[in-house]
């Protein structure tokens, strides 16, 4: 049993435990059972937040911090990483272009800007990486991209001529007539660029990324309406000089990032889950596994849609290795718990608790509930040889 290896890939609990410290709760409580057993620990996560940390530690790479522009055009400091292989950049858009970067009294997506993230992608590209994940959720914008692609050395010009030199952002959009990418930054052609996005939203219309994302963002219903008029201009001018992306499933997503990232530096967009787990090699590491745990706060009905758990629990299928869930909540029906091909979930939650007592003592559960698992396993494959 102190041979067997086992897996620990579990996405983290939010606002709780980041996923590199519910590995490590998960192996105290197996190595309480199976000091010696082989364990190797994979933070995940499903492209939104806390991707960055879980590529990092998952591949051994490192943390980098650039002075970049905030929605607002102020100066902040964020973080992205170097993964293990020293040519692949991690990126968190919301790091450099998020909503909570705004105050809500500032909340106004005609004024905001992607050109932090733009900045960020410049100085990994400036770093030598050649595939960049950008992930694309939390967004304070709704820009199409233009400030990221301003960064890069895109130009934007109006109708008389004249170049925009402000910082791009959803006002400026509507008013662009030409495009330059000649200055775009160089080595983008030797560099893969994969936007981690699990949405399906067009750019434009009742779906699109002005009426279903900007109300929450700071935009009325007025400022909708200059907006999809501004994104319609935008999206024109695009497919006229570079490509159309206006239908493309996704490019709506982060306020039209999505197909800003294709049209300008052509992304590919991908669900976070299959970039994450082909980032850290994850079905080549799982090979020999005995047991898999994974988990995060919550599994629901909604888990089966592009998850975490569902990613672990696809490539885990294929080489029929066992999937055992610890959540701080479990509200799954047999079904879900079938088709997800999971062998077990476990609340972690042993005695009746509210949410905040739950999210302050999940380390201690978490390895709590991993221990008694591990000690009906061994029981079983002791004693009555079923494992």
């Amino acid at each position: 049993m102190n041979k067997m290896k086992l897996v620990i890939a579990p996405d983290s609990f939010k606002g709780s435990l980041s996923a590199f410290y519910v590995c490590e709760a998960i192996e105290r409580g197996v190595r309480a059972v199976l000091p010696g057993c082989e364990i190797l620990k994979i933070p995940l996560a499903d492209g939104g937040e806390g991707t960055v940390d879980a590529l990092v530690h998952a591949t051994n790479g490192s943390f980098v911090i650039s002075d970049v522009s905030d929605p607002l055009g102020n100066s902040i400091q964020v973080e992205w990483g170097m993964l293990g292989d020293g040519k692949t950049a991690v990126i968190e858009m919301a790091a450099a272009s998020g909503l909570p970067l705004v105050p809500p009294d500032k909340r106004n997506p005609l004024e905001t800007t992607t050109f932090g993230t733009g900045q960020l992608i410049a100085e990994a590209i400036k770093k030598g990486c050649r595939k960049i994940i950008v992930g694309i959720g939390g967004s304070a914008t709704t820009d199409f991209g233009t400030g990221m692609a301003q960064a890069l050395g895109v130009k934007f010009f109006r109708k008389d001529g004249g170049e925009i030199m402000q910082q791009m952002n959803g006002r400026l959009m509507g008013e662009v007539a030409a495009i330059d990418l000649s200055s775009l930054t160089g080595m983008l052609d030797e560099t893969e660029i994969f936007a981690a996005c699990d949405v399906e939203n067009p750019l434009l219309g009742a779906n699109g990324a002005v009426y279903v994302y900007s109300p929450q963002k700071g935009a009325d219903a007025e400022r909708c309406r200059t907006l999809e008029k501004n994104m319609e201009n935008i999206a024109k001018v695009v497919a006229h000089t570079i490509r159309d992306v206006r239908d493309i499933p996704g490019a709506g997503a982060a306020g039209g990032l999505g197909g800003g990232l294709v049209a300008f530096l052509n992304a590919k967009l991908q669900p976070g889950i299959k970039l994450v787990l082909d980032a850290c090699g994850f079905s080549q590491r799982i090979k020999d596994a005995r047991f898999i745990f994974t988990g995060e706060g919550k599994i629901d009905e909604q888990t089966v849609f592009g998850k975490t758990i569902a990613g672990v629990t696809d490539a885990a299928r294929k080489q029929n290795i066992p999937v055992i869930v610890l959540a701080g909540s479990v509200d799954v029906s047999a079904a879900t718990m079938q088709k997800l091909g999971l062998t077990a979930a476990f609340s972690i939650c042993d005695k009746p608790m509210g949410l905040q007592e739950a999210m302050a003592s999940s380390e201690g559960l978490l390895a709590r509930t991993a221990e008694q698992i591990v000690r009906v396993i061994v029981h079983f494959y002791i004693k009555d040889k079923m494992i």
